[in-house]
């Protein structure tokens, strides 16, 4: 394995000798095979372990929350996410912290943050980071509000697309474009019926633009190059099913950036936005871009994302020679120094 990138890093030997790892993950005893019901997710499960055992890791597999009580590791990865109630996504980050166990990924806070869509485009917008129009209700807490004014004048009921969605929905789970507000109200209160509080955000032109974030060998973020999703049709949304692979449609069409003006000002927003964040050990902010009026618009962050080869953190680190063992080494290796998990647990240079 190679680590050709100066600000890559590797954790020492000794400590890979001595280190216990546990996986927490749905799929982390998985063989590999796609699942009927998470799809790829499975993959990406078995790909992520036996890459942190090819690095030289002692993984310890692990797939409740129930493995958490009293568990004899050194350092947990806490991907069990979505695991059937709300807010899941904070239950092993806190049940960790409660056992004094280092773990990758950012505090249960900042997880809760950044996975409250509404709160996290409020940050943005206190921030100065533009984010498309937008309403949200808390379940329990009556119908939708009307629409959001656009430039000062509230639209009438009828005005445009809306995307409907949990306020924290992963993967598109239950996101609907509907074309007037009757029908956003509509799928709102089918959504808040299921236990969800909702958002609901204007259209803007599916052109979505994923800036990675990982920690590098100093302990500094460290913007991967921004990837652009370019679908064959804009106008239509990806769906839950087509981001687990759950029907064919092959490998994300991603391109890599290249306009220097676009690149400048997602930067910017970017940093902007870490320095609220920071440290998280790794996460991709997502924007949409209209190239017809040049607007970039900040949409969310996901402080958990895939690490699979497949997806955008993984093809942007490799644009820049990085292979997907080293990626995950670099970002395992900064989290472990963070934490000062133990004396000798220092990023080495490459």
């Amino acid at each position: 394995m190679n680590t050709p990138h100066p600000r890559c890093g590797r954790i020492p030997p000794a400590l890979k000798r001595d280190l216990r790892v546990m996986l927490l993950a749905k799929h982390a005893r998985s063989s590999g095979a796609a699942d009927a019901v998470d799809g790829n997710h499975a993959i990406y499960h078995h790909e992520l372990r036996t890459t942190l055992e090819e690095i030289g890791l002692d993984v310890i597999p692990a797939d409740r929350f129930a493995d958490l009580r009293r568990p004899e590791v050194d350092f947990a990865i806490p991907l069990l996410n979505r695991a059937g109630f709300e807010h899941s996504e904070m239950l092993a980050p806190l049940l960790l912290s409660e056992q004094g166990v280092p773990y990758l990924g950012a505090s249960p806070i900042l997880r809760g943050l950044s996975d409250d869509k509404h709160l996290l485009k409020l940050v943005a917008r206190a921030r100065g980071v533009p984010t498309a129009d937008w309403v949200a209700v808390r379940r329990g807490a009556g119908p939708l509000p009307p629409p959001p004014a656009r430039n000062g004048c509230a639209p009438d009921r009828s005005d445009g697309r809306w995307v409907v969605k949990p306020n924290a929905s992963s993967a598109s789970w239950g996101v609907a474009v509907v074309e007037d507000w009757t029908a956003a109200r509509d799928h709102a209160d089918a959504l808040a019926g299921q236990g969800h509080d909702v958002l609901v955000e204007r259209w803007t032109p599916l052109v979505d633009v994923a800036v990675p974030v990982i920690g590098d060998r100093s302990g500094l973020p460290w913007l991967l190059p921004p990837m652009t999703y370019l679908p064959d049709d804009p106008h239509v949304l990806r769906s839950y099913e087509e981001k687990r692979g759950l029907v064919e449609g092959g490998d994300d069409p991603l391109v890599l950036v290249e306009d220097p003006a676009l690149l400048a000002r997602l930067d910017a927003m970017t940093r902007t936005l870490v320095a609220e964040l920071w440290p998280f050990d790794y996460g991709r902010f997502e924007y949409r871009f209209d190239p017809a009026t040049g607007d970039a618009l900040f949409m969310e962050a996901n402080l958990s994302c895939n690490l699979w080869s497949k997806k955008t953190i993984s093809r942007s680190a490799a644009s820049i020679g990085i292979d997907h063992a080293s990626l995950v080494e670099t970002i395992v290796a900064h989290s472990l120094a963070r934490q000062r998990v133990r004396a000798d647990a220092m990023v080495l240079a490459a």
